[in-house]
C-alpha cells in the first residue's frame, strides 16, 4: 500500500461533498426548482385526483350520485332548521332563499372538504410518500382538484334549482369561473397549509369538524350577514362579509341568483376575492414547501 497522502486527506464531509457534486437525499430544492418539479408532475396530480374521486363512493350502490345526494340533503336539513322553524330567511323571499341556502351549502362544501382532505394529504398516505420521491404538494393540491371536480359535477344540480326558482342563464352566470378560479386557489393553499399541520399534529383532523363548523355559522351560509346583523355594529358585518368563505359564497350567489343584487356584498368584494386567493394560494406554497424535507420522517 502507498503511504502517500490522499489529496481528500483533511478535508470536510460538506467539502468533499462539494468535489464530487453530492447532494443530501431528500434535500428540499429551491423554490423555482420545486415548482418545475411540481409541473412536470402535472399528469400524476390530475390522474392522482380522479382515480380518488371515482374510488371515494365505490363502496354505495348511488356511488357517484352521492357527489350531489350529500349537500342536497345538507341544505334540506339547514332549511328544515333555519328557514321553516327559526325564520333565517329574513330579508330574503322563498323563491330567492332556497337557491341562496343551496348555493352556500354546495360553495362552503368545497372548502370545507378541501381542508378535510389536506389536513390527511401528509398522514394518511404515508406509505406512498416513503416509498416514492415526488414534490409532497402534489397531494394536497391533488385532493383540492379533486373536490374542484367534485364541486364541478354538483353545479348541474346548482343550475337546475337555481332555474327552477326563476333564476335564468344571463350574463352574470359568467362571472361563475372567475369566482371558482379564486376560489379553488384560495382551497389550495389552506390544503396545503393544514397538510404541513397535519403531518406533524395528526389529531389536527380530529379537531378540524369543529373549526369548520364554527367558520360555517359566522359565514353565512344559512342566513344573509348584512340583513341578520341589521341593528348592530357595522363594522361587525363588514368583518364576517370579508372572510373569505363568505366572499366566495356571496359572489356565486350573486352570479347565479337574480334576486341577490349587488346591495348585498360588502364594499371592494373583488378585490377583497383575489386578496385571499392570492395570498392564501402563494403564503400556504411556500409554508408547504420550507419543510419538504421532513415529510414522512419520524
Amino acid at each position: 500500500m502507498s503511504d502517500r497522502p490522499s489529496p481528500d486527506d483533511g478535508l470536510s464531509a460538506a467539502e468533499l461533498a462539494d468535489r464530487y457534486g453530492l447532494a443530501v437525499s431528500g434535500a428540499r430544492p429551491g423554490l423555482v426548482e420545486y415548482v418545475r418539479q411540481l409541473w412536470g408532475r402535472r399528469h400524476f396530480i390530475l390522474a392522482f385526483s380522479q382515480a380518488k374521486l371515482t374510488a371515494q363512493y365505490s363502496q354505495a350502490k348511488l356511488g357517484q350520485l352521492w357527489q350531489v345526494a350529500t349537500p342536497l340533503l345538507n341544505a334540506a336539513v339547514y332549511y328544515l332548521i333555519f328557514g321553516l322553524i327559526l325564520k333565517a330567511n329574513k330579508g330574503l323571499s322563498h323563491d330567492v332563499y332556497i337557491p341562496f341556502l343551496v348555493t352556500g351549502v354546495f360553495v362552503f362544501t368545497f372548502t370545507q372538504s378541501s381542508i378535510m382532505a389536506g389536513v390527511r394529504a401528509i398522514s394518511g398516505n404515508l406509505g406512498l410518500v416513503r416509498a416514492l420521491h415526488f414534490p409532497r404538494a402534489s397531494l394536497p393540491i391533488s385532493f383540492a382538484l379533486q373536490q374542484l371536480q367534485q364541486l364541478l359535477f354538483s353545479m348541474i344540480v346548482l343550475f337546475v334549482v337555481a332555474i327552477g326558482f326563476g333564476s335564468y342563464p344571463g350574463l352574470s352566470w359568467l362571472l361563475i369561473l372567475p369566482v371558482l378560479v379564486l376560489q379553488f386557489l384560495f382551497n389550495t393553499g389552506l390544503a396545503l397549509i393544514v397538510a404541513r399541520m397535519g403531518a406533524k399534529t395528526p389529531d389536527l383532523a380530529q379537531l378540524m369538524p369543529f373549526i369548520l363548523r364554527t367558520w360555517m355559522y359566522a359565514s353565512g351560509v344559512m342566513f344573509s350577514i348584512s340583513t341578520m346583523l341589521e341593528g348592530r355594529p357595522e363594522w361587525i358585518a363588514r368583518a364576517l362579509q370579508a372572510n373569505p368563505a363568505a366572499v366566495y359564497m356571496d359572489l356565486m350567489r350573486f352570479a347565479l341568483i337574480d334576486g341577490y343584487g349587488s346591495s348585498n356584498l360588502p364594499p371592494h368584494v373583488w378585490a377583497i376575492a383575489v386578496f385571499w386567493a392570492v395570498v392564501v394560494a402563494v403564503g400556504g406554497f411556500v409554508y408547504f414547501w420550507k419543510a419538504e424535507e421532513r415529510y414522512g420522517r419520524g
